[in-house]
């Protein structure tokens, strides 16, 4: 019998999002008889200690006994457990500085650290992430910071909903002016933003037309991989390459800037890769966007006014176009900025249904079973204290170097 512990959130600010819902939990206890799951107390999570218990799942304060952790958000280093096996988003495999203490304890206190992030199908795919509904309330968040600056219309909070069921029916009769949206990435981000575009009735129109047209009526385009970068070399893009060589490509958002009055930033990024726009590029004259929401939220990274992170009760800061220092929301010569770290938790019961829909269908099996699965194999990154090969590159990190 395998002990699964649903471990209570420790990190600050909390986070309220679980790895299995109540009736999740009680589908696995009908369907297996191999596993059993215990809810650790927790006053702050979207499901109750009281809906756990009403599905069948004890509550308890101690999961030490338990064999392996799931969690969310990286595990504070005083309530680390030794010798267990964890689950949940270290943010460690690019070397952060904020989480190399984590790290560092995770190996001393010989624990198996399988991150949800290193999580993939055999194409590269990631199997799990809660970047759908990040992109939702990001893309609602972004509209509602353009509707207080140009004051043309009011949505509410989507923290103050209670499902993204009852979201969708708050953009009844809502009238949206004829801006212009620029939409980057196509993973499960992008998903959840054109999933709010659409339900704004905000019309897709090709990025060539978006350019060169103006609209009526509100529109977005959508800019991947090719439309996004260009090989110094000759223009070309190849996805592979850029992945691999991404400080050889230029990045052709520029002209977008010029034309769009909204931003809704989906891209994954890292340090070795362009920038949207440098920060100047706001300086221009022609620079027409207003509104930013950098929903990857890299502070100074693909937007590189993004000054750092906001809270979910104020989303929004402004940047001066001339001191480039952080300042009040919507005020001439400004840029807004929408950047908080942690969006899913604004319909936090929605995220991990989804959450744990991927979890059973993908990983759940091959972990209480131990199978040799080649799935979570590649994403533990720590075995009983020792790293893997695949992460022999974080050794230094690891040293404390």
């Amino acid at each position: 019998m395998i002990r699964l512990g649903l471990i209570r959130e420790g990190k600050t600010p909390a986070d309220n999002r679980v790895a299995l819902t109540p009736a999740q939990c009680k589908w696995i206890h009908k369907n297996s008889d191999e596993v059993r799951i215990f809810a650790q107390s927790s006053p702050g999570r979207c499901f109750s200690d009281k809906e756990y218990r009403a599905a069948g799942i004890e509550v308890v304060d101690d999961i030490s006994d338990c064999d392996i952790l799931l969690g969310i958000k990286e595990v504070p280093v005083s309530q680390l457990i030794p010798n267990k096996t964890y689950l949940f988003f270290s943010h460690t495999r690019k070397k952060q500085s904020y989480n190399q203490e984590l790290f560092q304890s995770i190996i001393s206190s010989k624990i198996t650290l399988i991150d949800y992030e290193c999580l993939e199908h055999e194409d590269g795919q990631r199997i799990l992430g809660f970047g759908f509904f990040a992109g939702v309330v990001g893309a609602h968040n972004g509209m509602m910071g353009y509707g207080h600056r140009s004051g043309a219309y009011d949505l509410v909070r989507v923290y103050r909903q209670r499902s993204f069921r009852e979201l969708i029916h708050t953009y009844f009769g809502l009238r949206i002016p004829p801006v212009k949206v620029a939409v980057t990435g196509s993973g499960r981000v992008a998903h959840g933003i054109l999933e709010i575009m659409n339900l704004m009735g905000i019309v897709e129109v090709e990025p060539e037309d978006y350019l060169l047209k103006k609209y009526s009526y509100p529109v977005y385009t959508q800019l991947k991989g090719a439309g996004l970068y260009e090989r110094k070399t000759d223009g070309a893009y190849n996805r592979v390459h850029f992945h691999d060589h991404p400080s050889e490509y230029n990045c052709k958002f520029l002209p977008y800037a010029m034309q769009s009055d909204i931003l809704m930033n989906g891209i994954y990024w890292d340090t070795a890769m362009p920038r949207l726009f440098e920060r100047e590029a706001v300086q221009d004259p022609a620079w027409r966007l207003h509104t930013i929401a950098d929903i990857t939220d890299d502070a100074f990274g693909s937007v590189p006014i993004n000054l750092g992170d906001q809270t979910i009760e104020d989303p929004v800061y402004g940047v001066s176009k001339t001191s480039f220092k952080k300042t009040a929301p919507y005020l001439p010569g400004s840029v807004d900025v929408m950047a908080v770290g942690n969006l899913p938790n604004e319909l936090p019961r929605d995220a991990s249904r989804y959450f744990g829909e991927q979890l059973i269908k993908y990983v759940l099996e091959d972990l209480v079973k131990n199978n040799q699965s080649d799935v979570i194999e590649r994403a533990t990154m720590v075995k009983e204290g020792v790293l893997t090969s695949r992460y022999y590159y974080l050794a230094d990190y690891a040293a404390g170097k």
